[in-house]
């Protein structure tokens, strides 16, 4: 089984950095009006609210919060930002922007891109039996659609499984040993494809076979001993 990365290895980083992360700080306002008094949005509310009186209680430098219910969305909006902007893996954040990009999917606005590679790879890996699965920071929600609607056509039909970080840390051993629980694998039938080191390193420790994606844009990483490929058509078999 291949269990891959996203951001930096299926698709380049400035998708995420330039199109994906802009789009939902742009429309943020207007889903919260138009979505604000659903049952949804309510649940994510509590969510967004116990995080940021963690925050507060650090002493992080957080925006204030003030109001409830509909006359919250103006603090959702100032943290969320917030978050945004220092790439917080904040789990109510993921899904906030999901449920965003999901609607600009929807209508056309966004399209991701993936290396040319990755349909090919999908096509060979399925032919011979291979599962392939997704372990992202985005949510599931965000996962589904990017490849549903991705610049090489719908490609969800390839993948059989999604991950997030409701299941744990990428950089933890703990949430790779969980994944290959939940696939019903054992750690060392699965080969984890990313482009972070200290990523490859908590799925080495859990008994993952590694392989490090080096891709166009992406940032230097430490000096490693991981298999290293510029491209998905060097990866033949899992």
């Amino acid at each position: 089984m291949f269990l891959l990365d996203i951001e930096g290895t299926t698709t380049p980083i400035a998708f995420v950095t330039e199109t994906l992360f802009p789009y939902a700080r742009t429309h943020l306002r207007s889903y919260l009006e138009r979505h604000g008094d659903s049952p949804q949005y309510l649940e994510l509310l509590r969510t967004f609210r116990q995080e940021h009186a963690a925050d507060a209680h650090a002493r992080h430098n957080v925006p204030p919060w003030s109001g409830i219910g509909a006359e919250a969305r103006a603090s959702v909006e100032a943290y969320a930002d917030w978050l945004m902007a220092r790439d917080r893996k904040s789990p109510a954040l993921k899904e906030l922007q999901g449920y965003v990009w999901e609607e600009g999917y929807r209508n056309g606005e966004l399209v991701a891109p993936v290396f040319p590679d990755v349909p090919r790879a999908f096509e060979r890996w399925r032919t011979a039996g291979t599962d392939i699965g997704i372990f992202s920071s985005g949510s599931v929600l965000a996962q589904r659609w990017l490849f549903r609607c991705s610049s090489a056509g719908d490609l969800s039909a390839y993948l059989c499984c999604y991950f997030d970080t409701n299941t744990g840390q990428k950089k933890d051993a703990s949430s790779y040993t969980r994944i290959a629980r939940e696939v019903g694998r054992q750690p060392d039938e699965i080969v984890f494809v990313s482009d972070v080191v200290a990523e490859l390193e908590a799925a080495r420790t859990a008994g993952m076979t590694t392989i490090m994606a080096q891709r166009p844009g992406n940032p230097q990483q430490p000096e490693h001993d991981h298999q290293v490929v510029a491209s998905f058509d060097e990866i033949y078999s899992a």
